[in-house]
């Protein structure tokens, strides 16, 4: 118990940065429990700033569903440029090229600026016009497009928030992407309610403060961040020079990134296709799979931890010149996951009533949800290895295979096979259930056989 808990505290500390030599379960376990931390971290955000604004009343949290829900594209650009940077930086310091990887940072910082400001710009100056496109009443859009501009106008830094922890997993500091998660999140829970409610010599500003509070919080992330590459000393440093425009590693940065934003785009068009169909059996259904989604996503916080961990070992030993190393990393990180979902899978089918009931005791939607949680977690098998491969082949640089494979699975057979289920063959909401564990376990058989092919072992990023 003493060797997991010192094991625990160095992954904190993130003292080890290079992932080339040495144990392998080590390894995983040093860059996987920074990077479920920071994605505990990164849903807070929400979390809270529903929380505090759910207080002014339903309107408010009208306006920040609204607004999230075209913010998908800022989202999409910063989770494709992320993708790129771990897949880039973690070649380049498997390489022991660190002044290389320096200069890709600077690129990513200097890309994710550029793309940021094109979004930003168009939001922060017609923010009741993007309300209104999307279906808010006049009066919403005239207590809630401030909101709307202020959150828009922070696309810089929700951008640079994540395409910053990208890098620093590339360079194995994942214990630094944590802690600017912490920092973000630290600084938006103390700031939330003061611009909300007002304090003092500090305005009640209504769902304005949250927008403030969120801008407040994710820049002081991106400035924690940006510390880290500054500082002397530090694997991978960040000079004046690394900002100026290098165009080879642009284009590569852009070619990769292109994937993982089409990995985002397609996966949440799909789940919106989905919420589509449950529509038509009533809002009772709708909200019993939103639960069960919720608890879902939540229990998979970890699973994407050790996904993302397997990205960084992936590309920083195809850096190093050791594809065998690299391929047994994603397949040892693929069986952690799998001990892990098979005991969530069994809690889930076992338990799903006691869990549900926690977040709601109407007996449709607890009913709904617990068929949904049962059905879907059927396939947690597959998806173990799923989400492992995904993302090791975008570790390694070829975001393209794991976008077709995507498109396959997603478009061409979980929509289609979703419809004919519910509709046609009168399966009602469990066929969208149905589709999905059918889907995704698709997904990771597919993912698996190519990824055996092992062309990934030869892109060159």
């Amino acid at each position: 118990m003493t060797k997991v808990i010192r094991l625990f505290l160095a992954a904190l500390h993130g003292s080890e940065k290079n992932f080339t030599s040495g144990s392998i379960n080590r390894a995983i376990f040093l860059l996987s429990v920074p990077m479920i931390l920071e994605m505990l971290m990164e849903s807070l955000f929400a979390v809270v700033d529903v929380f505090f604004v759910a207080k002014i009343g339903t309107e408010a949290v009208a306006t920040v569903g609204l607004t999230e829900s075209v913010l998908t594209l800022v989202y999409s650009v910063a989770i494709g440029l992320s993708t790129a940077a771990t897949a880039l930086v973690a070649r380049r310091v498997g390489e022991g090229a660190q002044r290389e990887a320096g200069n890709v940072v600077g690129q990513v910082i200097l890309v994710s600026l550029l793309l940021a400001i094109m979004i930003a710009l168009p939001g922060a100056i017609w923010g009741d016009s993007i309300l209104r496109l999307m279906g808010g009443d006049e009066h919403l859009i005239a207590n809630g497009a401030g909101f709307t501009r202020m959150i828009f106008a922070s696309a810089p830094a929700i951008v640079l928030l994540y395409t910053l922890s990208g890098a620093l997993r590339g360079v194995g500091e994942a214990s630094v992407a944590m802690r600017s998660l912490w920092v973000a999140n630290g600084v938006n829970i103390v700031l939330c309610p003061l611009f909300i409610f007002g304090w003092g010599p500090i305005p009640e500003m209504g769902v304005l403060g949250s927008a403030v509070a969120t801008t407040i919080g994710r820049s002081s992330g991106v400035l924690y961040q940006l510390t880290a590459f500054w500082r002397k000393g530090n694997a991978v440093t960040v000079s004046r020079a690394d900002l100026v425009p290098n165009l080879p590693i642009i284009r590569n940065l852009l070619s990769v990134a292109v994937g993982g934003t089409g990995q985002f785009l397609i996966s949440s068009a799909s789940w919106v296709f989905l919420t589509r169909v449950l529509s038509t059996f009533g809002s009772d259904v709708v909200a019993g799979y939103t639960i069960a989604i919720r608890i879902i996503v939540f229990t998979l916080l970890p699973s994407m931890g050790m996904a993302n961990a397997a990205a960084t070992l992936v590309g920083q030993n195809l850096g190093a010149g050791k594809p065998d190393r690299a391929e047994q990393s994603a397949w040892r990180a693929a069986f952690c996951n799998f001990l892990f979902l098979l005991v969530v899978a069994i809690v889930f089918f076992v338990g799903a009533s006691t869990i549900v009931s926690l977040f709601n005791r109407e007996t449709a939607v607890v009913a709904i949800a617990v068929r949904c949680l049962r059905i879907i977690c059927l396939g947690y098998i597959f998806f173990a290895f799923g989400m492992v491969i995904s993302q090791s082949f975008n570790g390694a640089g070829d975001t393209k295979t794991p976008t077709i494979i995507n498109i396959i699975c997603f478009w061409i057979i979980e929509i289609p096979l979703a419809y004919i289920l519910a509709t046609q063959l009168n399966w009602g909401p469990d066929g969208v259930f149905w589709a999905v564990a059918i889907s995704e376990s698709l997904l990771a058989v597919i993912a698996i056989l190519v990824f055996r092919r092992g062309r990934w072992k030869l892109v060159q990023v």
